[in-house]
């Protein structure tokens, strides 16, 4: 088990950030595409198990400059939420060899395909710190680039989550992105389609 403790947050000139990073951390990027699928229960009420926020299905494809791609399919389920604009998350993930045979599974189990995602860009390690500068888009919409701070911890707790979020907030610092850029909304809700507000 692992709690994911991230935030994100708008990215203006990914190039001059690309280089920045890259500075910082004195090492090229890893280059990656990700592609998501967020399977989610068909009716009102979720089913006893399933997250609210579904299960993920990821086509992931990651390369270092010219070296061959290499891919591979994630299945993610977590528990979600936001503490003063961070995100702590309880996830499980693990791969799978056939993600056709997974979704036919994931169908027999009443779930449907809702939002899709898709993230381009690069990602670097700095100290314990997993950083990516990505494009997000949806089937509709653009939402633009971001910077991606994670720490990984073995819990979610107080201490533990102000510790990672003061670290965090130093390397968004040091990258010149200010606090105010910070998104504090699920990609999911960014890329959900607008209420109608006759409805």
């Amino acid at each position: 088990m692992a709690i994911e403790i991230e935030l994100k947050a708008h990215v203006v000139d990914h190039r001059a950030l690309k280089s920045r990073i890259s500075l910082l951390t004195s090492s090229s990027p890893l280059s990656f595409e990700k592609d998501d699928c967020y399977w989610v229960a068909t009716c009102n009420e979720v089913p006893q198990g399933i997250p609210k926020s579904g299960v993920r299905v990821r086509r992931e494809k990651h390369w270092r400059d010219e070296a061959e791609k290499e891919e591979k399919i994630l299945i993610t389920y977590k528990s979600k939420e936001i503490r003063d604009g961070i995100e702590i998350n309880d996830e499980r993930e693990f791969a799978v060899s056939n993600g056709e045979t997974f979704t036919e599974l994931l169908k027999r189990l009443g779930l449907e395909p809702g939002i899709r995602k898709h993230k381009q860009g690069w990602a670097w390690i700095y100290g314990n710190v997993h950083a990516e500068l990505c494009e997000v888009s949806g089937l509709d919409r653009n939402l633009g680039w971001f910077a991606e701070l994670e720490i990984l911890a073995d819990d979610a707790g107080t201490e533990t989550v102000a510790a990672a979020r003061k670290q965090l907030l130093e390397l968004l610092e040091k990258l010149n992105i200010s606090k105010d850029s910070i998104e504090e909304r699920y990609y999911s809700e960014l890329l959900s389609p607008p209420m109608d507000p006759l409805t």
